[in-house]
């Protein structure tokens, strides 16, 4: 499939600017634990996923990692780009989930398309309202919400993205999702076991009771 097809304001472009961005995107194929973004150290551009499944997350000094988003077929990465913007600066990065087919607009065409077209600019504009409600959300999560209804969330976001019961996760996986301690997610998974929610073997956690697990996510 083409930029053009996906890009959702691809008509609202001049003829110019649709020729230009024709010309200088790039197509890319990310294995997966590839990084694509390293926090203010890259500016990749903005990027559009033709296929697969991209993690954005933050690190902190003691390197505990927590994910903010992720972003599947069809999503635009912004942040990857934010060099662009001078008023924004996040130190995010993005690595591949899953092996995954780009586009990446270059930077430097990105910046100049975005100061010539409203359209795009307003694009741009929403694309970040919408990570930014995301952030909040995740903060929300974090803020007012127990590791026990966390993991439960998780573990069915998980099912829904995989399309199954059992997933190939390691306690140190989900801990960095979630931005706590393995030790915390070993002890809770363990009581989930205990309690009939999942089953826990080596590399992998199905979840055997969804209906116990949902009841959790949302109370």
């Amino acid at each position: 499939m083409d930029f053009q097809q996906l890009f959702p304001i691809w008509n609202q472009l001049t003829l110019s600017q649709q020729e230009l961005i024709s010309a200088s995107v790039i197509s890319r194929t990310l294995g997966k634990g590839a990084v694509l973004h390293n926090g203010s150290m890259d500016c990749a551009g903005l990027v559009m996923i033709q296929s697969g499944q991209l993690r954005a997350y933050i690190l902190s000094e003691d390197g505990r990692e927590i994910t903010l988003y992720r972003l599947l077929d069809r999503d635009i990465c912004l942040f990857s780009a934010s060099c662009v913007m001078r008023s924004v600066q996040f130190e995010i990065m993005i690595s591949a989930e899953k092996e995954s087919e780009v586009f990446i607009l270059p930077p430097h065409i990105f910046k100049k398309i975005m100061e010539e077209s409203a359209p795009l600019a307003n694009y741009t504009n929403e694309l970040m309202a919408t990570r930014f409600t995301e952030v909040m959300w995740l903060i929300e999560q974090i803020m007012w919400k127990s590791v026990d209804k966390r993991l439960a969330g998780f573990l069915l976001e998980e099912s829904a993205l995989e399309g199954s019961d059992i997933l190939k996760l390691t306690h140190e996986m989900i801990a960095n999702h979630l931005g706590t301690a393995r030790e915390v997610i070993t002890r809770m998974l363990r009581y989930f076991q205990t309690e009939g929610y999942v089953k826990l073997t080596r590399g992998t956690v199905e979840i055997v009771d969804r209906s116990q697990m949902e009841a959790l996510a949302e109370d």
